[in-house]
């Protein structure tokens, strides 16, 4: 993992939720703390949820973190790569201290004060960002489990919202729910038939 200059405040910052077909779109803003170690700090998606679920309790206790939720209503409305900014913007500047340097995971970053810069694969190579991938998957994974207590055919406790069979299987026999993105295909077309 990349080491960044020592005394700077440094965010890491990472959404999760962009190819959902359902949900909202989440991100998470990290500031480790100074000489915070962190077992199996990766990429969310290469860890298991029980994994993430517990390096999650670390890192809230060795960071300052916030998090960033753009609604199904507004992922409608801005579209998914607007919304995914949305939530970055809400995460940073939800920090209690203000960073000097933001490091975003991918290739677009928010239009924000703040010093940005954008790291392709960072949730891979920078540990505050990891820190954000992990918090950011953990909160968005709880919200579509309770979601799927409301809305049981959809198998959201499962799959969070993506396109798997059984969610596919569930809009084809069940419709859509308030939760759906209506401007996401396979959804858009269902609803143009």
């Amino acid at each position: 993992m990349k080491r960044f200059t020592k005394n700077k405040i440094i965010a890491g910052v990472d959404e999760v939720g962009r190819g959902c077909l359902a949900g909202p779109v989440v991100s998470a803003a990290v500031i480790l703390k100074k000489g915070a170690l962190i077992k199996n700090l990766k990429d969310s998606k290469k860890l298991t949820f029980k994994q993430r679920i517990e390096i999650s309790k670390d890192i809230k206790n060795k960071s300052l973190f916030s998090i960033g939720v753009a609604t199904v209503k507004e992922i409608e409305k801005l579209n998914i790569l607007q919304a995914s900014l949305l939530s970055m913007k809400r995460a940073i500047l939800s920090l209690s201290k203000k960073p000097d340097l933001v490091l975003v995971d991918g290739i677009f970053a928010p239009k924000i004060l703040y010093k940005c810069k954008t790291v392709i694969k960072g949730d891979e190579k920078i540990k505050c960002i990891s820190a954000a991938s992990i918090l950011a998957k953990v909160y968005r994974d709880k919200i579509m489990i309770r979601m799927s207590k409301k809305f049981k055919n959809y198998n959201w406790n499962k799959n969070f919202g993506y396109g798997t069979k059984q969610h596919i299987m569930g809009l084809k026999k069940y419709g859509l729910t308030t939760m759906h993105r209506k401007n996401f295909n396979p959804i858009h077309k269902m609803l143009l038939k």
